[in-house]
């Protein structure tokens, strides 16, 4: 008996020891390192608070550490954080708070890693209160101007490749949104106004999943216009009766329409050869005794890629969509960079000026082509159209006394079409070649530059033309969209 109690304290003392030097420093859970730091220990204890979703515990710990440490390491972290728990706290109020710490952050820690993570929340913020495409689409250009600024502030960031993605399915929502207003004018024949929305929509959004579709309208605005002038009564030299037009202004304003659907209709096929509306384009610019361009491989293989990195709803998130407040931005391209500058502005009046102008013979210079007006920025473009003329069919067409008043009654209009007249150089024809190879359209004025768009992929690659083989390589989806094809 005496031999084991001397066995039993020493075992005691050893336990007594090893306790003792085991409390020497406080374990960290959360980073693995022990520290007995207090504002590390404020830290943690926050952290672990929103770990565990007791946010409002956590902004209280935050707001200590900040308060009482001004000059820890951790005070960046903390103020991150903070718009941390209201982020991941959710709601209306909750999001909008966190939006202000993340720009306070921005604001004190400009040259920080993390400025790039809180501007890339604050565009996540608005991406993810965006609606569908038919309602308000505040949010949607909020997050296109924040993911804008984040990839153009911090070009260096791990984090831009996600930016882009998450651009590209709001510039998705965006241009669906254009897409049905200018098809609602189409419908309603307001061509002007429809050709507003329609060519801002191709300028700014060029990876749009149905592109093809809105050139495709652009093409069937403006024969549209056609066939309305066709129809319109014509007049003498002295415009009589009022709302009339002389056969030379008629004439002049005909190939203007032709020349501007062949350009939207050529686009399709040089753009997107690949996509639903190629096919049509092709038979419009036959109807229309234009040339058909071919596309260059570069072009075909850009194109091909773009449609293989979309993709479509199931059946059951089709069914989800009827009840969720969010877009569906399954059909937004994966490939391809996104806008980040918007092109100058069209406004349906603007159109309606270059046309009339154009009828008459007389430059427009306040314009940089026929049918588009450059408007600032900060003015939103016009939906509306001018008001129509009492006497004028249709509305808004360049007919009356003002058409004809520019040439005196009995003067050689310079600008009229005579049988004799020397060919111009700048129509397109179906003999304009080199050896076997039709010549591609001229370039647009309003075409998207290099670096703004996908588009300078092409130009970069293969310019050899596309054969048949890559041209039906891909597969014909089912076409969407209108088919109405304007009788000639």
């Amino acid at each position: 008996m005496s031999r084991r109690i001397p066995l039993v304290v020493v075992l005691s003392m050893l336990l007594l020891i090893t306790i003792a030097c085991t409390n020497k420093k406080s374990v960290n859970p959360l980073a693995n390192l022990g520290s007995k730091q207090p504002d590390k220990v404020l830290f943690d204890k926050a952290m672990d608070a929103m770990k565990h979703n007791r946010f409002d515990v956590a902004r209280l710990t935050l707001q200590t550490l900040i308060n009482t440490y001004p000059d820890s390491e951790y005070i960046a972290r903390a103020k991150l954080a903070v718009g941390d728990s209201w982020y991941a706290e959710g709601g209306t109020a909750a999001l909008a708070q966190a939006e202000q710490e993340y720009s306070d952050f921005e604001i004190f820690f400009p040259n920080m890693p993390e400025a790039a993570e809180a501007q890339l929340k604050i565009a996540n913020i608005h991406y993810q209160q965006m609606e569908k495409a038919d309602r308000d689409y505040t949010h949607a250009k909020r997050a296109e101007d924040e993911y804008r600024k984040m990839i153009l502030q911090y070009p260096d960031s791990k984090l831009v490749p996600e930016a882009k993605q998450r651009l590209l399915e709001v510039q998705e929502v965006l241009g669906e949104r254009e897409f049905e207003i200018g098809r609602f004018y189409y419908l309603r024949e307001s061509y002007p106004a429809s050709i507003a929305r329609l060519q801002s929509l191709v300028d700014k959004y060029p990876l749009y999943s149905r592109a093809d579709e809105a050139l495709y309208l652009l093409g069937q605005d403006y024969e549209g216009q056609i066939t309305r002038l066709r129809t319109a009564p014509s007049c003498d030299e002295h415009g009589m009766p009022r709302g009339c037009a002389t056969e030379a202004v008629k004439a002049r304003y005909i190939g203007q329409l032709t020349k501007n659907a062949t350009e939207e209709y050529s686009k399709i096929v040089t753009r997107y050869p690949l996509m639903d509306r190629s096919d049509d384009a092709r038979k419009r610019l036959t109807a229309l005794h234009q040339p058909i361009p071919r596309p260059t491989k570069a072009a075909v293989a850009q194109n091909r890629a773009e449609m293989e990195s979309r993709s479509e709803s199931t059946a059951i998130q089709r069914m989800m969509g009827l009840i969720k407040k969010g877009p569906d931005v399954a059909s937004a391209a994966k490939k391809g960079d996104p806008s980040l500058a918007d092109p100058q502005a069209v406004a349906a009046s603007g159109i309606i000026r270059g046309e009339t102008l154009s009828a008459m013979g007389v430059p427009d210079k306040g314009t940089t082509s026929v049918g588009v007006e450059i408007v600032k920025p900060e003015q939103p473009a016009a939906d509306t159209v001018a008001p129509p003329d009492s006497a004028t069919p249709g509305g808004g067409s360049p007919f009356g006394r003002a058409a004809t008043a520019i040439t005196p009654p009995g003067a050689a209009d310079p600008n009229e079409l005579k049988p004799n007249a020397p060919p111009d150089p700048n129509e397109l024809k179906p003999n304009d070649t080199v050896g076997d190879q039709v010549l591609p359209p001229p370039p647009q004025v309003n075409e998207i530059q290099s670096g703004q768009s996908s588009s300078a992929i092409a130009s970069a690659g293969d310019s050899t033309p596309a054969s048949d083989a890559d041209l039906s390589s891909s597969k014909k989806k089912k076409k969407k969209g209108l088919k109405k094809i304007v009788p000639f």
